[in-house]
């Protein structure tokens, strides 16, 4: 059974091709890499170059004997999505759609969907879980995630023996081998720790939240648990086991921007004080997820901690710059 990863050239992807690869199943990716590496796909895995929105290129990869798809590929970065929304839905909706329309002719019957916390908005829950009411992201990103969920729930409902579950991200950080680093030129932690290696002050976007001070708050989970969630995903689909419509990924735990910073501080050694700017648009105030329906459906639990979030984004980071 080989498994398509739409996406699979990036950071993310790149390590659910390296989880994937232990548990022993068969991978093909597809990507158009623009913003993806090429030099991220392991030799021995096939590279389809090509956009998720390109029925062509959906079915070249498609023809690698794909029995089950996890599909990554999309704009992310929910500030940029604000100026771009056209682009926005039409590389996420867009982009879902085609591929849903390739799963249907073909008849293939496992599907995991990388979406996002982002669709939750600013919960009125302290710790948000996946009943809580969705359909008020706070950016045209949240919004193109959420009416993928939609897309995915109503071609399942009407396409006997599709089965399928959508992961919502918190945010993502760390790196398992450094070199597969996150180059993301918006994330937090790349952001703050290149600045910290080339001596510049890294920024905080917000102090003036309704947050214990003043800065977003956020669940972080480290790349390499993320990845092994979306494995115990595709392990239950193959196992014909039932799975939920969505899960949290996340650890279940806060940490604000500025608590990030003192950690930042702590394990690299290096002392700095952040700028301080305005909020960006379409960022909440905080988000933090429930990860009980997933502790006790897959058995999956994040293992790593922010300190080994941060040692090893700074690694990675080090490596980089050698």
């Amino acid at each position: 059974m080989t498994w398509l990863l739409t996406g699979g050239a990036g950071y993310i992807g790149s390590h659910i091709i390296l989880a994937l690869q232990r548990a022993g199943k068969d991978v093909v990716v597809l990507d158009d890499l623009s913003t993806g590496y090429r030099a991220f796909v392991p030799e021995d895995v096939p590279l389809v170059e090509g956009s998720v929105t390109d029925r062509a290129a959906v079915d070249r990869a498609l023809d690698h004997d794909v029995t089950g798809i996890v599909h990554l590929a999309g704009w992310k970065y929910a500030g940029v999505s604000v100026d771009r929304p056209l682009h926005f839905y039409r590389e996420n909706v867009t982009g879902m759609q085609v591929l849903l329309e390739a799963v249907v002719d073909r008849g293939i019957e496992r599907f995991v969907f990388s979406s996002s916390s982002s669709v939750y908005g600013t919960p009125a829950e302290e710790i948000v879980g996946e009943d809580a009411v969705v359909g008020r992201p706070e950016s045209p990103y949240g919004e193109s995630k959420l009416i993928s969920e939609w897309l995915l729930r109503d071609v399942a409902h009407v396409t006997p023996g599709l089965r399928h579950t959508s992961l919502r991200y918190f945010n993502v950080v760390g790196s398992g081998p450094p070199h597969l680093a996150d180059h993301s030129p918006y994330n937090l932690f790349p952001l703050v720790l290149g600045a910290v290696a080339e001596g510049r002050r890294p920024a905080v976007f917000g102090t003036d939240y309704p947050t214990r001070d003043g800065s977003c708050i956020r669940d972080y989970v480290h790349v390499v648990d993320l990845a092994d969630a979306h494995v115990a995903a595709a392990s239950r689909l193959d196992d014909g086991l039932p799975c939920g419509q969505a899960y949290n990924v996340g650890r279940g735990e806060g940490v604000s921007v500025l608590e990030i910073m003192d950690t930042v501080r702590r394990v690299t050694g290096i002392d700095f004080e952040p700028e301080r700017h305005e909020r960006r648009p379409g960022d909440p105030a905080r988000i933090v997820g429930s990860t009980a329906r997933i502790e006790r459906d897959f058995g999956w639990r994040a293992t790593h901690g922010l300190d080994e979030m941060v040692a090893s984004a700074w690694a990675a980071v080090s490596a980089a710059r050698t």
